[in-house]
């Protein structure tokens, strides 16, 4: 599945891409996620955009979990920055809105090739998610 939105900052316009992908394990998803290059079509996790509007950015790709989880309801998604420091981002992203997220979603990070519990404090390799069963 894909999503597709625009990021409206300092910089102007600039479409998003959050695209979600089967691996070869049975309803294991990766998210992937960044700017949508205007000339191939693809998706850019690299590109630094500084738009001003992070936040609004990351709550956006957060609530495209909803909608894939409607779809697929027993998906684990996984999620990786692109480098550490976008990694970093994604974790204080989940971090300030952890309470809320947890309402709704199993969060797991990802230390030394262990799965564990979220923690605000832990630097985490990359994040795991599930939608509780209601």
């Amino acid at each position: 599945m894909v999503f597709e939105f625009v990021s409206e900052g300092i910089n102007g316009k600039i479409s998003k891409l959050v695209i979600y992908c089967e691996t070869h394990l049975h309803n294991f998803y990766n998210l992937g996620f960044g700017d949508k290059d205007e000339t191939t079509g693809e998706i850019d996790d690299e590109v630094v955009t500084n738009n001003g509007d992070s936040e609004k950015v990351l709550a956006t790709v957060a609530s495209t979990l909803y909608t894939f989880t409607d779809k697929f309801p027993q998906a684990m998604v996984f999620a990786i920055g692109s480098t550490k420091a976008r990694t970093r981002l994604y974790r204080l992203g989940i971090s300030n809105n952890v309470e809320e997220i947890e309402e709704d979603f199993e969060v797991f990070g990802l230390v030394d090739k262990n799965w564990q519990p979220f923690e605000k404090q832990t630097e985490f390799e990359a994040f795991l998610v599930k939608r509780k069963k209601k």
